[in-house]
């Protein structure tokens, strides 16, 4: 008998936090200086920013996020049609394996 796991008692998480709402978002990005760590990244791209401004760069980068986000909805939603597509062509061979079969035994 383990006596161990009976005295141990779980820890009791807190529960998780409310989202914050995007009013929350949007005052907390126009509060952060410049120098925040979550703005560094742009700093990092290596792309020559006298030809880019800051704004045309960050729009850029959501816009390419946002389209591979929707090319991979697409991906997916294509994905469950060949999966429906594959079935119903299995089903198809094998109905057709049962006719030749049957037109086969009738001819002899």
């Amino acid at each position: 008998m383990n006596l161990g796991s009976k005295s141990k008692k779980r820890a009791v998480l807190p529960s998780r936090p409310d989202p914050p709402t995007v009013q929350q978002i949007l005052e907390d990005i126009n509060r952060a200086s410049p120098s925040d760590p979550a703005f560094s990244l742009l700093d990092h791209t290596g792309q020559d920013s006298s030809r880019v401004s800051p704004d045309s760069d960050v729009e850029l980068k959501f816009q390419q996020s946002r389209r591979y986000l929707e090319l991979n909805e697409r991906l997916q939603e294509v994905r469950g049609q060949l999966v429906c597509q594959r079935e119903e062509l299995r089903a198809a061979g094998e109905q057709l394996d049962r006719d030749v079969a049957e037109v086969k035994g009738r001819a002899l």
